[in-house]
């Protein structure tokens, strides 16, 4: 069943994606005292200095992070920081920078990606080390990068050991560890863990840190972890057009999510919604839960008589139409009463 997607809906809480939610409050209000006066552009501002500040108490100070618009301008550019031409990235099949991002990593690094088939999103050592190959063959892409995404496209997430053995194997092949960090949030609030430890003390190497996915009007950032990958890259952001020149609206979001952990509320609420849009989803014997749920990401198999009744309703995507494999995504400011509804109108389709 290939489902036609026209639906749109205005001012109501759907599952589509958490990118759909709107702006915490905490932020619009530290991009209106943003908002006073002058400041010098392009990063020299005292909101960017105290951003930075931040970003090095959350991840180490060897941190560097380098502020950008958006989730691909920073998942490109970090990976145009490590590789050449010649080189390839290995990451799962289903990541983001390989379905969801046209080709942008590729086209703007020049190198090229090797996705690896996984039935939970998880890239592991014994599956990367036999796409390690041609080391100084001159007719063979180089292996430089491997790529993961904390929690993955199918809303599992990565636990520190795992991390560790990625950042093991990747070393020594010579290799860096990159971190999709979309929603890293989540993944924190899931593990019970700040960042740092499943980052930097795991021996993650560069990190692509988001927040628009819980709560930011706009606000990513690349953040280098080995610092020894950060040189030059002020030239490479400019390049890849990702400078901002009034950063400092960009910074005040990031001041307003670190500062006093407004980060973990979000995140613990988009969670603490998954887990009981799940539990009353396994109420229902004709639907199928194919991953667990361990961030804010369900993943189910629904009845296709009610596939449609239900898009009437609530807006939401595919992700395996062959199967009729659905996702429901739940947002910093999802109510109760949201996952009722939703539920109420499954149970009437059924």
């Amino acid at each position: 069943m290939v489902v036609a997607f026209k639906h749109y809906y205005m001012n109501k809480r759907g599952f589509a994606s958490d990118n759909n939610s709107g702006v915490s409050p905490e932020v619009i209000e530290k991009i209106i005292e943003a908002n006073n006066g002058h400041v010098i552009a392009y990063g020299d501002d005292p909101y960017t200095t105290r951003a930075i500040e931040l970003f090095k108490k959350h991840f180490g100070e060897s941190a560097v992070p380098f502020f950008v618009f958006n989730g691909t301008g920073a998942n490109t550019l970090a990976i145009s920081a490590i590789n050449r031409s010649f080189n390839s990235v290995i990451c799962a099949a289903s990541a983001h920078i390989n379905v969801d991002e046209c080709s942008a990593p590729e086209k703007f690094s020049g190198c090229k990606l090797i996705p690896i088939e996984t039935p939970d999103g998880k890239l592991t050592p014994e599956l990367i080390e036999p796409h390690i190959t041609g080391i100084g063959f001159e007719h063979h892409a180089q292996p430089k990068l491997i790529s993961i995404s904390q929690p993955t496209e199918m809303g599992t997430v990565y636990k520190p050991d795992e991390i560790k053995e990625l950042s093991a194997c990747a070393h020594k092949h010579q290799m860096a560890l990159h971190i999709d960090g979309a929603r890293l949030a989540n993944a924190a609030v899931s593990l019970g863990l700040p960042f740092k430890t499943f980052t930097t003390d795991s021996g993650v190497d560069i990190l692509s840190f988001g927040g628009t996915k819980n709560g930011l009007m706009g606000a990513e950032s690349v953040v280098f972890l080995n610092n020894k990958f950060s040189e030059n890259f002020k030239y490479i952001r400019k390049q890849g057009m990702q400078l901002a020149s009034k950063m400092r609206f960009i910074s005040a979001q990031f001041i307003a999510y670190l500062e006093n952990d407004l980060w973990e509320r979000n995140a613990k609420n988009s969670n603490n919604m998954a887990q009981l849009l799940y539990k009353k989803i396994c109420q229902f014997d004709e639907i199928k839960i194919t991953q667990p749920v361990e961030a804010n990401g369900i993943f189910a198999i629904v009845p296709e008589k009610i596939i449609e009744p239900l898009l009437q309703e609530y807006f939401f995507y595919a992700w395996n139409e062959k199967k009729n494999e659905f996702r429901w995504m739940t947002s910093f400011d999802t109510k109760e009463e949201d996952i009722e509804g939703f539920c109420d109108t499954i149970k009437k389709h059924l």
